[in-house]
């Protein structure tokens, strides 16, 4: 599930970040080798229960939190459901096979939100009636007979019904507008990490795996699609129609889907001849054709990387308007908002397109890696999301390699962990779950961003070769079954032969990353680096990490000239014949930062400035320096003076980077006199890169696509007079229909035209969100409502964020665009949230949209007031899902107020210097 937040300003800016009708597709089944396609049967881990306790669990209940008894397990479920899309209700029925494993008088599953009519156990001495007792807390229900049901087989029928929810999340309603202008409602799933229960009553735990038989009864004039192709119709009376699909793999219940409502669609095979569809709106069939490209593209490349075919007849990729997430993997019909699989071919800018791709690539690798083995409880959540957050990467650059992606991956996936690991109130990759409401609280840059780095760090310690080996085994050895971290690791260590569950245990089972302090010695044509690791950010504390070293030099700037494990506190590596610079980490690969004595530091300045150190390492020496700077481990006057080198720069993601780390400098000094002048010295570095782009040019490539929109957005936030000026006259020109913005600039025209405009301006704006039917442009305007420049219209777009014209999942958009622009804008959006929290309460539930909303609004603040203001309002209501958000946030605020402190009048000699 693609979970990662977008960033709306700063570093991770650049992740911005026929109808169908009546017509039914029957698939063959394509059956596959034994190897991936075994018996339909479900297998379980051989643990017993878990019995996880935790301090949530305990707030939730009288008694610690209890994984389902295995006493009675499923093997089938033949589901029925009907959904009523005018009343917001369903009905169900269900015969669900199981296997008695001891005998026992009670069946305990997972329900919630339902109403059980009847329930019954059917085996060959005849039919018992269950009492049905619901347990909301825990989110259960227990089926009580009247005598013990013997071991052995037997089925479980039941008649139920429950409530199409608002929620996104479940079996809901998504509300969307017909071609007509008519609102209309479609049903669809959300299941991970435990909604399936809100669907049916089942075993809603990963390692309980079984096979699905689904079959929906829904109105003739609707597409109705679920995980696997349609194996029969049958009409019925009243304008409906009966489907059954062919019987699923053996899948954990969060993979289970379908969906209901009025879609266009796409299609193509790969060159395996699966049936690869795209759904959009009505009308929209266009839109769907860059990611049925990508979809047709992505299968073949990870069935030849896995060596092992997609195991499943069809994929289905389909556009829902509501959505929480950014897109779900369930399996063969993957779910997605409509800004994660739509691409207008004129409408759509580079990064939507990008995005796209990678989004794609995510779910599509889930199908392998958390479809087909799974992961045996959410503790080990960080294998399925880490790895593919890694191999979206690998796939996107196979596909466009002119994207420069691994070089994107930084920015958007290393700093960004590293950023949060560096808290006291980060986490382990690995942490132990107990109730359910935690998970979600891990589904966070650790899981995704750290995961998939610490794969892309072990993945160059042991070699693409092993590492491919290491991966078909594992995904062979445990097909259709549920694994532990360390199955993984035991695969790759036996495919290369290091010790790679040794290595790993230090970077998955402790919290932060080591800073290596370097300082370096000549001998001859030799250099000896002497290094000593210490826990970044956290000086009281002794943990030690298994650091794999690879150095480059001048003599060697795109390979590694010497390697080493760091096993202890300290070590030496000697980096032969180098007579010039030396840089540890080349490309950025080690989950590591690197302080360099100032010799050191002093000999690669020119380096950067030269350009003979490639990108990610130009990229990561100025992002560790100002890491350090932060942390009060350097200056942040020679982090900005370090900028000077980079005049010549004229990579995308290198200034997305050092943009981003400066505007964090400007972020701090807006709550100071020196917050125009901060933004002048940002100007200033950014003024050369314009002059050399310009406003547009004939033979633009990705890259330079991505570095104009940014490097005009940042400018736009600065009001660098000249930008602006050309903007408006930009925007004069749109409205009245003579020449359109180019999609790549709209946004940095709408923040100019915001930043400056009045109420008639600020109208003109809200109208193209208003009139346009492409959710990629609306969420661009959202994007940027916070750029207003008024107390008024800051509040005007406050106020819009929760009106029926924004998507409930789009809310937090524009009230964080809102914190992000300016101080003003900050305090105005939390004290927004205070006045309206059980508004957001009740609209989230709890859920992650509400975690990130919280992140956003509170992280930039920079005093100890506002500190205590954040911990008192959350300690009066409390949001357990949140916990751990609050922390980070008021440790964010402190650590600024920190770093404000420190180097605050440092930095305000250096501006006056500059001037």
């Amino acid at each position: 599930m693609w979970r990662r937040s977008i960033s709306l300003v700063g570093r991770a800016r650049a992740v911005h970040c026929r109808p169908v009708g009546r017509s039914v597709t029957r698939c063959a089944p394509r059956f596959l080798s034994s190897v991936v396609r075994p018996l339909l049967t479900p297998r379980y881990s051989s643990q017993q229960p878990l019995r996880v306790l935790s301090q949530q669990a305990k707030k939730m209940s009288d008694k610690p939190f209890e994984r389902l008894p295995h006493n009675v397990v499923p093997k089938n479920y033949a589901v029925q459901l009907k959904p009523d899309l005018q009343a917001f209700t369903f009905s169900g029925e269900q015969t669900v096979n199981v296997s008695v494993t001891e005998a026992t008088k009670v069946i305990i599953m997972n329900s919630a939100d339902i109403e059980v009519q009847s329930a019954a156990f059917v085996a060959s001495a005849g039919n018992v009636t269950a009492e049905v007792a619901y347990q909301p807390k825990e989110e259960t229900l227990t089926l009580t007979f009247p005598q013990e049901l013997p071991v052995g087989d037997g089925q479980v029928t039941m008649k139920f019904t429950g409530i199409l929810n608002d929620k996104m999340k479940g079996f809901y309603r998504s509300k969307y507008t017909t071609p007509a202008g008519e609102e209309r409602y479609c049903a669809v799933t959300q299941f991970e990490a435990t909604d399936a229960r809100r669907a049916l009553p089942c075993w809603d735990e990963p390692a309980l795996k079984a096979t699905f038989d689904v079959t929906l009864v829904v109105p003739e004039d609707r597409v109705a699609l679920s995980n696997m192709p349609v194996k029969s119709e049958q009409k019925l009376d009243g304008g409906l129609h009966s489907l059954t699909y062919e019987t699923t793999p053996i899948m954990s219940t969060y993979l289970l889907a379908f969906i209901v409502g009025e879609y266009d669609y796409v299609e193509d095979r790969d060159a395996d001849g699966v049936l690869v569809r795209v759904y959009t709106p009505v009308g929209k069939r266009d839109q769907g054709k860059f990611a049925l490209d990508v979809a047709v593209k992505t299968l073949p490349f990870y069935k030849k990387y896995f060596n092992i075919p997609y195991p499943l007849p069809k994929i289905d990729l389909i556009a829902i308007a509501d959505f929480a997430a950014g897109a779900m993997e369930n399996w063969g019909l993957v779910t997605y908002r409509e800004t994660a699989l739509l691409v207008d071919p004129v409408e759509s800018s580079a990064a939507g397109r990008q995005w796209v791709a990678l989004v794609v690539g995510h779910e599509l690798a889930h199908q392998w890696f958390g479809n087909l083995v799974t992961m045996e409880w959410w503790t080990h959540l960080w294998l399925n999301e880490g790895f593919a957050s890694w191999i979206e990467y690998l796939c996107v650059d196979h596909c466009y390699p002119d994207y420069d992606i691994w070089t994107q991956f930084v920015t958007h996936d290393l700093i960004r962990a590293l950023d949060l690991d560096a808290m006291s109130n980060s986490h382990a990759i690995e942490v132990p779950v107990g109730h359910p409401d935690e998970i979600d609280e891990i589904f966070d840059a650790i899981s995704y961003s750290k995961g998939s780095s610490v794969i892309r760090m072990l993945h160059s310690y042991i070699g693409d070769e092993a590492f491919r080996t290491g991966m078909h085994n594992y995904l062979t050895k445990h097909a259709y079954k549920n694994t532990f971290t360390e199955d993984l690791w035991e695969a790759l260590g036996e495919a290369s032969g290091k010790p790679v569950g040794k290595v790993m245990q230090t970077w998955t089972e402790k919290m932060g990353f080591p800073v290596l302090e370097v300082d370096s010695t000549r001998q001859g044509s030799d250099t000896t680096i002497k290094m000593t690791q210490k826990h970044f950010g956290q000086k009281n504390s002794d943990s030690q990490w298994l650091v794999p070293i690879d150095v480059c030099s001048n003599e060697s700037p795109s390979s590694a000239a010497a390697s080493t494990m760091l096993e202890g506190k300290t070590g030496d590596l000697v980096v032969p014949n180098s007579s010039g610079w030396v840089k540890l980490n080349p490309g950025a690969v080690g989950f590591y930062r690197v302080k360099y004595s100032s010799g050191m530091l002093d000999s690669l300045i020119p380096a950067v400035r030269d350009q003979a150190l490639g990108r990610r390492d130009r990229l990561n020496l100025q992002d560790d320096l100002f890491a350090l700077a932060k942390e009060g481990d350097a200056s942040t006057v020679d982090a900005l003076r370090l900028t000077a080198a980079y005049t010549n720069e004229t990579n995308y993601t290198v200034w997305s980077s050092l943009s981003g780390n400066v505007s964090a400098v400007c972020t701090l000094m807006a709550y100071s006199e020196y917050s125009e002048a901060m933004s002048m010295f940002l100007r200033n570095a950014l003024e050369p890169v314009m002059r050399r782009l310009g406003w547009e040019s004939s033979d633009d490539n990705h890259l330079t696509s991505l570095l104009r929109s940014l490097v005009l957005e940042t400018l736009a936030k600065h009001r660098h007079p000249a930008t602006v000026g050309e903007a408006q006259r930009r925007f004069k020109a749109h409205l009245s229909g003579e020449v359109l913005i180019d999609a790549d600039l709209r946004q940095p025209v709408y923040v100019s035209v915001l930043g400056g405009g009045d109420a008639a301006v600020y109208d003109d704006v809200l109208r193209l969100h208003n009139t346009t039917d492409l959710h990629e442009e609306r969420v661009r305007v959202l994007k940027c409502m916070g750029a207003a420049s008024t107390k008024e219209l800051i509040e005007r777009s406050l106020q819009f964020s929760i009106s029926d014209e924004v998507r409930p999942q789009d809310t937090h958009v524009v009230i964080s665009s809102v914190s992000a622009h300016s101080a003003l804008g900050r305090d105005m959006a939390f004290d927004f949230l205070k006045s309206n929290w059980p508004l957001f309460k009740e609209r989230y539930k709890g859920g992650f949209l509400l975690s990130r909303l919280i992140s956003s609004l509170c992280s930039d603040f920079v005093t100890e007031e506002r500190a205590v203001e954040v911990e008192e309002f959350f300690a009066a209501n409390p949001v357990p899902v949140a916990n751990r958000s609050i922390k980070q946030s008021c440790e964010r605020i402190r650590r600024n107020a920190a770093w404000l402190k420190r180097d605050g009048d440092a930095i305000a000699a250096f501006l006056r210097s500059s001037e």
